[in-house]
């Protein structure tokens, strides 16, 4: 090809110029020697394009959906947020109370708990500390022994608690429920109201507090 190249520019003439008129048998023909046969057409360069520069762009769209479930409360059971306050009777205590529905009971904290025997049948003899009432002596009382009850909690011992019944009220319902009675000194809340208040009366709103107010205690007249 590059021969063909060179041939093709030697023969090459530009509109304006006139090829050389053919000689005749008597005509002298006149030769010019160049110094360089080769320098009336440049050697063909090899030329390379560079490839172009692809740049790859990564578009990550990220897309959120919210789905929003409506779930339908009977009308006749009971709100309650993650706090209430709750009325124990007997005792008398008004009491801020976690609602737990983790908890298959409910539970109070007591001190000095000591068994006996009454009547033939198992009692159980507890202090309650009176919230705000640091100057005063604790209340104590007596009930009978329902259960035992063996509470299991991740990093503490298992521990067997005595079970009784008491009387709790929030807002204006009042049920009478196992409660087991155990040191909650500690805990932030006296009281514990479980599952066996919530199951078919309550619904618990956890963003909630102190929904119900007041307890309404019922007439006992």
């Amino acid at each position: 090809m590059a021969s063909q190249l060179l041939v093709g520019c030697e023969s090459l003439h530009y509109p304006w110029q006139k090829a050389p008129a053919p000689a005749g048998p008597g005509d002298t023909v006149a030769t010019t020697e160049t110094p360089d046969a080769g320098a009336q057409c440049p050697e063909p360069v090899e030329v390379v394009c560079a490839e172009p520069e692809v740049k790859v762009v990564e578009r990550v769209i990220e897309r959120r959906f919210e789905k929003v479930v409506e779930v339908p409360v009977a009308k006749d059971k009971l709100v309650l947020g993650a706090v209430e306050t709750v009325a124990v009777e007997p005792g008398g205590l008004i009491l801020d109370s976690v609602i737990d529905t983790g908890s298959s009971t409910s539970s109070l904290s007591a001190r000095e708990l000591t068994p006996f025997e009454r009547d033939g049948k198992d009692w159980v003899r507890f202090k309650l500390e009176l919230p705000g009432s640091k100057n005063e002596d604790p209340l104590t009382l007596e009930l009978p022994i329902k259960r035992q009850v063996r509470v299991s909690r991740p990093g503490f011992d298992s521990q067997r608690r005595p079970v009784v019944e008491m009387s709790l009220t929030v807002g204006d319902v009042t049920h009478m429920v196992e409660v087991n009675l155990t040191d909650r000194s500690s805990s932030e809340y006296l009281m514990l109201i479980g599952r066996n208040f919530l199951k078919d009366a309550a619904v618990v709103d956890v963003s909630r507090r102190n929904v119900q107010g007041a307890p309404k205690l019922p007439n006992t007249k």
